[in-house]
């Protein structure tokens, strides 16, 4: 454990760990809005930049849906990635099985469901995350929510300093940043230069590369 910086990665799991954006989200929103607002359908770059904030505000603030629409947008998606398993990144199963063989625990906070997420892992060989924190949890247990980090230090009995946050999108750093965690934000899934810049303005930790966050881990 001493060879390692953090005891605890928690991991984003969109866009963090698989390529999930350009294979199931944005071609499921596409099928979505081709039944219901065809003449709005964004481009992959906008429709990134405007789930910035999180899915709450993309739905609520930017695309004003109807309850109808977001339960039909839910559907729609659920259905695309009952059928569609993303890809993990170049390196993502060979830098994980290091880390756990070297005694790290792996968590993931998600706003993928549990069961996707854990389908995603076997299917790309990864290994299986000891805590998942879903869509699927109850609205204090999902990211931004302090939630789950206060219950992976309480569960492996740890303290701030021990666990980095990994994430690409503003709601994981949000939610390190209430709990005291470090933050880590990745480039490695983004699409979008305005993002890209954001992200690494407001974090102290940028890994553009998953060697740039190896080389974080293990130094």
């Amino acid at each position: 454990m001493k060879s390692l910086r953090y005891q605890c990665l928690v991991l984003d799991h969109d866009d963090t760990v698989v390529n999930s954006t350009a294979t199931i989200h944005y071609p499921s929103f596409v099928k979505f809005m081709k039944a219901y607002r065809p003449d709005e359908i964004p481009t992959i770059e906008k429709y990134l930049f405007d789930n910035f904030q999180g899915l709450t505000h993309f739905f609520h603030e930017v695309m004003h849906f109807t309850p109808e629409e977001e339960a039909a947008q839910y559907a729609c998606w659920a259905d695309y990635v009952e059928t569609h398993v993303p890809p993990a990144f170049d390196g993502m199963a060979d830098f994980m099985a290091r880390y756990r063989a070297a005694g790290g625990h792996i968590c993931v906070v998600s706003h993928s469901l549990r069961k996707n997420i854990l389908r995603d892992y076997r299917e790309n060989g990864l290994p299986e995350p000891e805590m998942i924190f879903g869509w699927d949890e109850p609205e204090e247990m999902r990211k931004p929510s302090p939630g789950p980090l206060r219950a992976i230090r309480q569960a492996f009995s740890l303290g701030p300093a021990d666990l980095l946050m990994v994430d690409d999108l503003k709601p994981g750093k949000d939610m390190a940043d209430a709990c005291g965690v470090d933050f880590a934000a990745v480039g490695w899934g983004t699409y979008v230069p305005e993002i890209a810049a954001f992200m690494r303005a407001q974090s102290r930790i940028y890994c553009e590369t998953l060697q740039d966050l190896e080389t974080l881990i293990f130094s």
